[in-house]
């Protein structure tokens, strides 16, 4: 069952370009987020979704996937026709793993007939791709974020795709976004726990249901 909420206001981070990798992350802090939780500003209203807080942002719905425990499954980020869908995962403390997960998404395109190429974006080397749907041809373009012992993965969806300026507010939540790794140890490259705040869960007991997140990718 998937589920919406519209966001209130919210101010936007500084643009300010940042070297890649955790050790650029590290040494010189975040000029803007993803934010790791024990960096991030603390006076912005965000959605506690667990491993993810999403910041308020006007005119953007969250919505998300979720089984019957609440366990969320997909986040999708939403703002007129143009989508973020956004993903968490473990990463190694000495390490950044997006260079070799934006390869293998390459290779997996590149094999389903896809077209997919490699790009500079705001933070750093970004995928670029094409994909046959039912609904015709789709772009899509996938951004990956290292941070210290996380990778947030966002793959935008509409015009956003293919101009970053169309991004908008969607791009202002992924400079907003905060990340809660934890401490206990996980494997590299698991998805970090997502769940539904609690007047979310109860919504989903409830039955009341909202309208389909874009395509899943």
């Amino acid at each position: 069952m998937i589920f919406s909420r519209k966001r209130a206001d919210n101010g936007r981070h500084a643009r300010d370009e940042r070297a890649d990798g955790p050790d650029a992350y590290e040494t010189a802090g975040p000029a803007r987020g993803p934010y790791d939780v024990a960096e991030a500003p603390d006076d912005v209203q965000r959605l506690d979704l667990g491993s993810l807080h999403i910041p308020a942002v006007p005119g953007v719905e969250v919505r998300v996937q979720a089984d019957p425990q609440g366990v969320i499954q997909q986040v999708v980020l939403v703002h007129g026709d143009n989508a973020l869908q956004l993903g968490v995962f473990a990463a190694p403390r000495s390490e950044g793993i997006w260079d070799e997960v934006r390869d293998e998404i390459r290779q997996s395109l590149i094999a389903d007939g896809a077209t997919a190429q490699e790009a500079r974006g705001e933070y750093g080397v970004e995928l670029h791709a094409r994909v046959r749907t039912p609904d015709g041809p789709t772009d899509l373009r996938f951004v990956g974020i290292d941070g210290p012992r996380w990778m947030v993965r966002g793959v935008y969806q509409g015009a956003a795709a293919t101009d970053p300026a169309a991004a908008g507010p969607l791009a202002t939540c992924l400079d907003g976004l905060v990340v809660d790794r934890g401490q206990e140890a996980k494997p590299v490259r698991e998805p970090l726990p997502l769940r539904l705040p609690r007047e979310m869960a109860d919504q989903a007991e409830g039955g009341d249901a909202a309208t389909p997140a874009p395509r899943e990718v």
